[in-house]
């Protein structure tokens, strides 16, 4: 027994010496001038789950939290071709405040030497995490610059963290791409009404979000959707995987009760990949993600017919398994290449904020001032009187909307620091010059929704003011923008 243990130390020794050795002989060989340059890959996975008693966002009501069912994490991945450093960070959050983002790249910047234009960072907008945004004071600043809270300070920190081992993780590899179709989960939770109903505003919307199956004063759906699951995945030079980075456009799936910390289907879609590769126990780990895409006026909900009551976390796992399962199905035929340039470009454009006429003000001050007890025509006005106030009164006139395009080979990703609806991210693909690409919602940033001028002539939540915050040509200057940048890099 003892000389069977020795033996297999010294094999087990033998061959981290002889993958190492091998992994320095193939560096040294690619740094000899005229060589082709080494493609490199790295991902790492840290928890950024919050203390127990802090707010859950993500709805009107915010219970504290009790339980933490699965750990809300920071996923990083950095592709390196020899000559430039792509990162992609994907946090389990709602929406993350840009400073904090800004906060993370300054130190990504100072602990490895990534240009901050070269990480792009999102939130996945899973309901069931804490606040990234702050208190709400968004804009109030000190001396020094945007405050951040603890848990702000927190986030930045780990994200930087994260990129960091990813770094480490770093080791020659190779990248394939693909793209599935899982049309069953998404539909537009927008519909068109017969009647025009009442909003917190005083205002009419002639169309509703999430209407009810058994309400006859809908018509039709008011959008679209893209079932597209579109994804790149890397391995190392002998077929181990390292990462897998996808892309669906639906919201978010929810089914989690009150006071349950979860990072929603994102997170079960990447379990379920590491548990279909057998790669749950791999050191590196092999990390899986799952980017919001274009899905601010969709859902899995349909409001067309009488669907089956869930239990809770039972139709996000249904969905994480069916997207999962597309994504493997691609995945078995994958053409991997040992190397493509990597290219990114950034920029920021000025868009108005939406900001209420003096009228609506001070209609919303009255609305906040009433007594506790007053009813109002509708259920959320002092909601949105709150929120109309503190637009008016702390956010500028103008806001510089930072967007981002990747260039990864033949593949384009973009970044865009809203909701975005469908019909935009249609549009972005129908203007792309890459070959596949796909948007990245929520990323750099969050500034609530973009809809599109169309949708605002309808009305309905997404378009209400303080939801949707920005200019109402808001989404046509981005898509002229992401496609300008994209036709750059060419």
């Amino acid at each position: 027994m003892k000389k069977m243990r020795s033996n297999i130390r010294s094999l087990y020794a033998g061959t981290a010496r002889w993958r190492f050795a091998c992994t320095v002989g193939m560096l040294l060989f690619m740094a000899i001038p005229g060589r082709a340059q080494v493609f490199r890959a790295g991902a790492s996975v840290v928890d950024v789950s919050p203390k127990l008693g802090q707010g859950i966002v993500g709805n009107f009501i915010v219970p504290p939290a009790t339980h933490i069912h699965d750990p809300l994490s920071a996923r990083s991945l950095v592709l390196d071709d020899g000559e430039t450093k792509l990162v992609f960070v994907v946090v389990d959050n709602v929406g993350v405040d840009q400073p904090v983002f800004d906060e993370a790249g300054k130190m990504i910047r100072q602990e490895t030497g990534i240009n901050p234009a070269q990480v792009l960072m999102s939130a996945t907008h899973t309901h069931s995490g804490v606040s990234a945004s702050g208190d709400g004071e968004r804009f109030r600043k000190d001396r020094k610059g945007i405050l951040l809270d603890d848990y702000q300070k927190f986030l930045a920190r780990r994200i930087a963290d994260g990129v960091r081992i990813a770094v480490n993780n770093l080791e020659p590899a190779r990248i394939g791409w693909g793209s599935g179709s899982v049309p069953q989960h998404v539909f537009n939770r927008r519909w068109k009404l017969k009647n025009e109903v009442r909003n917190p505003f005083g205002q009419m919307d002639a169309a509703m979000f999430n209407p009810g199956v058994n309400n006859a004063n809908k018509t039709e759906p008011a959008g679209t959707t893209d079932p597209e699951v579109a994804f790149l995945s890397v391995q190392s030079v002998n077929g181990r995987p390292i990462g897998l980075l996808a892309n669906y456009s639906l919201h978010y799936v929810g089914g989690v009760p009150t006071g349950h910390v979860s990072a929603d289907y994102f997170a079960l879609f990447a379990g379920k990949l590491a548990r279909h590769l057998g790669q749950q126990q791999q050191f590196p780990p092999f990390v899986g993600f799952l980017t919001n895409g274009t899905s601010g006026d969709v859902n899995n909900i349909d409001f067309s017919k009488q669907g089956k009551a869930y239990g809770p976390y039972e139709k996000m796992n249904i969905v994480a398994e069916d997207v999962a399962r597309e994504v493997l199905r691609v995945y078995q035929n994958i053409e991997y290449r040992p190397h493509v340039k990597l290219r990114s470009v950034r920029s920021e454009i000025p868009i108005k904020v939406r900001k209420p006429s003096r009228e609506l003000y001070e209609r919303s001050k009255s609305v906040r001032d009433s007594p506790s007890d007053k009813k109002f025509e509708h259920s959320l006005e002092r909601v949105f009187a709150d929120r109309a106030i503190h637009i008016y009164e702390d956010w500028p006139a103008e806001i510089a909307v930072p967007l981002q395009v990747f260039k990864i080979g033949e593949w384009g990703v973009r970044a865009v620091p809203f909701e975005v609806f469908t019909e935009t991210g249609l549009d972005l693909k129908k203007t792309s010059p890459f070959k596949n690409s796909f948007t990245i919602s929520l990323a750099n940033g969050c500034y609530g929704y973009l809809a599109p001028p169309a949708q605002h002539r309808l009305g309905g939540y997404e378009t209400w003011l303080t939801v949707t915050k920005v200019e109402e040509t808001a989404s046509e200057k981005i898509v002229a923008e992401l496609t300008k940048l994209s036709d750059s890099l060419r």
